[in-house]
């Protein structure tokens, strides 16, 4: 499936992204906040697993988002973390950290096309919530 959404656009739907990271994240029993970096015509150039946490919650340094981004060279970015406990729905940091992660993208021109909540079964995306 990595070869295929490397071959595509990644956002061509919805689904097949959401599958491809529940594939990646959502059978991990801790926190994991991953960036799928994408070229300027949103295929994948690769997805990093970047920082991991406790059960319930993990640090996300935007700084280092932002040298990924530009180590990659990338155009736009998806962001995704797992909820380890079955629970998709967005918390109030999940929503704070969205902000903050767009706005310093932003000054290098990074677009961030979603963040995806994924965990045993389910994935929710804040962008079709209309929650960025």
């Amino acid at each position: 499936m990595a070869e295929q959404m490397r071959a595509r656009q990644v956002l061509d739907t919805p689904d097949a992204l959401a599958h491809y990271l529940q594939l990646h994240l959502a059978h991990r029993g801790h926190e994991v906040f991953a960036v799928l970096f994408l070229d300027a015509q949103h295929r994948m150039i690769a997805l990093e697993e970047m920082f991991r946490g406790t059960l319930a919650e993990t640090s996300v340094y935007p700084r280092e988002v932002v040298v990924r981004a530009l180590d990659h060279q990338a155009a736009a970015v998806v962001l995704a973390h797992n909820h380890p406990t079955g629970l998709v729905r967005p918390s109030r940091a999940d929503e704070a950290l969205t902000r903050g992660l767009r706005a310093a993208l932003a000054l290098v021109d990074v677009r961030v096309l979603d963040h995806v909540i994924v965990g045993p079964g389910q994935a929710l995306s804040m962008a079709q919530q209309g929650l960025m």
